[in-house]
């Protein structure tokens, strides 16, 4: 597609910048945050239409809002689970009391949502999920374990993929079930401690005695369907947003390499600018694929690049600092944690960039067999 700014979505962004100039402030509590935007109507920009308390945005305002969030220095967002994945998922497949039930709250940023999908064993695999769902009453009593919850420990809803027929098997029989979080004895979140010291993710344990779920969307054996359509939500303007914090990291490892002389080797110099010319091509694919669907293989293309090329920056941004990068901003004491430098951190924290979100080999898979149409991989009985 041709993309480009008119002078309409300049304006917007104008509109933006000077938003967030007047609000985004550092270190703001994130939920009190997601608040404030709801207030002033910027969750849900990217929804088909308005009414639940959000403005709506055209494909280039919404790129313009998450270029310019990415600059700001706005706090990390805790409800883009909900407004970029859950409630798309809901316009297309949710019932009208659903969507009336629970688009206003995120919207408002009232309620913050997870994503229970992963689980042990079946990380990348999707179609692996063991998680139960057994019919009673209105509702689903549901008893399993998810891992990698994002944001889990923060939430008020997770959304999960379950096994409502315990005789399918693979992709058939799933159920897609909204849970609420707050259900003490029966839900129990343990957080998972990085490498990085800090607990993004975490386990997700829920007790079939007593764990319920009270909506499933799409009908019963039609989660894969609902799952593989919430996928589809998860990459798009986003993308560029993360590019322009690449852009900003990748500045970083550039002064580190002029202040530590690094760069007088011919070697680095020519990383430093195989890397910017990298993220350029990435903004170009990530703009020309923007808002279409008829590529199956655009998503795992753009996920192969940018997590490849984020390890490798974490990489040279050790080796630009040299014997230094092994020790830490701040001197070390056995009562205290060990702090990392943001060029630490960046290296430790990219080693997960190409398992997350679908592992490498996931991606060359699909690529292989919706794009390619070699032979489709075996994976046991269906």
């Amino acid at each position: 597609m041709d993309f480009g700014f008119s002078q309409e979505d300049e304006n917007f962004r104008t509109e933006v910048r000077a938003w967030l100039a007047a609000n985004a402030k550092p270190g703001t509590d994130r939920r009190a945050w997601e608040r404030t935007l709801g207030a002033a109507g910027w969750i849900g920009l990217g929804w088909p239409e308005a009414g639940y308390g959000n403005r709506t945005a055209t494909l280039t305002q919404q790129v313009a809002w998450a270029e310019e969030y990415a600059r700001s220095p706005a706090p990390p967002r805790s409800g883009h689970i909900g407004e970029n994945l859950l409630a798309p998922t809901l316009v297309s497949h949710g019932t009208e009391e659903q969507k009336s039930r629970f688009l206003p709250p995120i919207a408002a940023g009232e309620e913050l949502w997870c994503q229970g999908y992963s689980e042990p064993g079946a990380g990348s695999d999707l179609a692996g999920v063991r998680m139960a769902a057994v019919r009673e009453g209105d509702g689903y009593r549901i008893s399993g374990q998810k891992i990698w919850t994002s944001l889990a420990h923060e939430a008020d809803w997770c959304f999960v993929l379950a096994r409502t027929d315990p005789d399918s098997r693979r992709h058939h029989g799933l159920g897609f079930l909204l849970v609420p979080m707050d259900q003490p004895g029966r839900i129990e979140v343990r957080p998972i401690r990085q490498m990085t010291g800090t607990s993004d993710f975490n386990e997700v344990f829920f007790d079939g005695a007593y764990a319920r779920a009270e909506h499933l969307v799409g009908g019963e054996g039609q989660g894969w369907r609902v799952a593989m359509s919430l996928l589809g939500f998860e990459r798009g303007v986003s993308t560029l947003a993360q590019q322009i914090g690449f852009a900003g990291e990748l500045a970083g490892v550039v002064r580190a390499a002029v202040e530590t002389g690094a760069v007088r080797d011919p070697v680095v110099r020519e990383r430093l600018v195989r890397q910017w010319a990298e993220l350029r091509t990435m903004r170009r694919h990530a703009l020309r694929t923007l808002g279409g669907s008829a590529d199956p293989g655009a998503p795992s293309v753009a996920k192969l690049l940018w997590a490849g090329w984020h390890q490798r920056l974490g990489e040279l941004a050790m080796e630009v600092r040299g014997a230094a990068a092994t020790a830490g901003p701040a001197d070390w004491s056995p009562s205290a944690p060990y702090e990392l430098g943001a060029d630490q951190h960046l290296f430790l924290f990219s080693r997960a960039d190409t398992i997350y979100g679908g592992s490498d080999q996931v991606q060359r898979t699909i690529i292989a067999e919706r794009v390619l149409g070699l032979p489709r991989e075996p994976k046991g009985a269906v």
